[in-house]
């Protein structure tokens, strides 16, 4: 097997023929690009030109120091849910509580609309202005408002529309399921940034930036998997961060944002030339109600809108519909409900922990994190032959394995989360 070429369309060639005969395979990787430089005698930009193409086409991915490697056929990593039956008490889904989601029919025959065709706007009026009189007070000055399939989707193209595969994104560490997966399949590189009870850190923020991410994502609150939410002093220190990187894209995931017990402080700069804040109706609405609306600067928003044209992507204005009677309705109680039930609820488990001489991290969210200092998958292989199912950490991690659990509290009962507690207590215990 040999490299060869003089110009950086000729040695992308020859590594392309190299990986399609099987003489190159996934995971093998490439020269650094000084070495293949030097022995091609070209200038170093010339190689990195070419593993640049490579990395934009799939056929390689970049590692950080471990350097370019030849990328396999992606691998579907660990999703939200429990797809599988079984006779466990799952704790593991992230799903709310099925008695708190609406009723879609009765919710869609309350609005009596024509059909909607090619051409017509991409939102509902009456949504529109919904979503800009919640979003706008939390923006910078004259925000656009659109609406994407769900907050995972808005993520994804925000960041389609400014990044190239290879591209480096600053994440939370742990880090959403969601996140992690979609900038792997993307082709970017994510940066995880520490994070502590009051959320992303702002010297390990500082840090990645200054390695090069291109783009911040941030959750305010409820973060998912520890539940934390960031304080007003936190999101100052973090929106000084960003005011001194104003070209990096700013994306803040405010996901909970319907149910949230935390108050939101915002971290977006005046001087950012790139920013959204999203909120999502998933975990209020449902999965299948999976709206997200998107607010951003004007650029930013006219880039979003060519992937949501009409006709290709937009979002079901029978959805909106949907939606649009469940948020309009002036009482909110369902939504009201929910919130102070999912409260109740991780409230509920954190004494039954405590009861047993476990402390848990203040939270808000579907979920509790419980942080281990040992291998969470053998916690939750013990807690599995005694009936329970919950989510080991480490899938979570970005850097490193996530030492911890991960309990959704949506649907448990206090006399399970006695049960719970008493049973994580035993498990901790046989695991030293």
């Amino acid at each position: 097997m040999k490299i060869t070429g003089n110009t950086a369309a000729e040695i992308f060639e020859r590594i392309r023929l190299l990986v399609r005969s099987g003489q190159l395979r996934p995971g093998d990787s490439l020269p650094p690009v000084r070495e293949l430089a030097l022995n091609l005698d070209v200038n170093r930009n010339t190689v990195a030109a070419a593993y640049k193409r490579l990395v934009a086409a799939g056929i390689a991915a970049t590692q950080g120091r471990l350097g370019t490697v030849i990328r396999g056929d992606e691998v579907l990593g660990e999703q939200e849910g429990t797809p599988h039956a079984t006779p466990l008490i799952d704790l593991a889904g992230g799903n709310p509580n099925p008695d708190w989601l609406p009723d879609p029919a009765a919710a869609l025959a309350s609005q009596r609309r024509p059909p909607r065709l090619y051409g017509a706007p991409l939102m509902n009026p009456e949504l529109e202005a919904y979503g800009r009189a919640w979003l706008s007070p939390d923006c910078p000055a004259g925000p656009a408002i659109d609406l994407t399939h769900g907050a995972v989707d808005a993520v994804e193209r925000l960041l389609a529309a400014y990044l190239a595969p290879g591209d480096r994104v600053a994440v939370e560490d742990p880090c959403f399921l969601s996140s992690i997966n979609t900038l792997r399949t993307a082709g970017f590189e994510a940066i995880g940034v520490p994070i502590d009870g009051q959320g992303m850190r702002a010297d390990a923020l500082e840090a990645a930036l200054e390695q090069g991410a291109q783009a911040v994502i941030i959750t305010p609150r409820a973060h998912n998997p520890t539940g934390c939410s960031l304080g007003a002093s936190r999101a100052k220190a973090l929106r000084a961060v960003l005011a001194r990187h104003p070209h990096v894209l700013v994306i803040v995931d405010d996901h909970f944002a319907l149910l949230a017990q935390a108050p939101y402080h915002d971290v977006i700069p005046k001087n950012a030339q790139r920013w959204a804040l999203v909120r999502s109706l998933s975990k209020a609405l449902g999965p299948d109600l999976r709206l997200a609306f998107v607010a951003s600067d004007a650029r930013t928003s006219n880039r979003l809108r060519l992937r949501l044209a009409g006709g290709t992507s937009w979002v079901s204005h029978i959805l909106q519909d949907i939606a649009q009677a469940c948020l309009l309705d002036s009482r909110n109680r369902q939504i009201k409900g929910a919130r102070e039930d999912y409260a109740r609820r991780r409230q509920q488990l954190a004494e039954a922990l405590r009861g047993e001489n476990i402390a848990t991290p203040a939270a808000d969210g579907l979920n509790l994190w419980l942080p281990l200092a040992t291998d969470g998958g053998r916690i939750a292989g013990d807690l599995a032959r005694h009936g329970w199912l919950v989510r080991a950490g480490e899938a979570f991690g970005v850097g490193g394995p996530a030492r911890g659990l991960r309990v959704t509290i949506s649907t448990l009962t206090p006399e399970q989360a006695r049960r719970f507690a008493a049973d994580l207590r035993g498990a901790l215990g046989r695991a030293g």
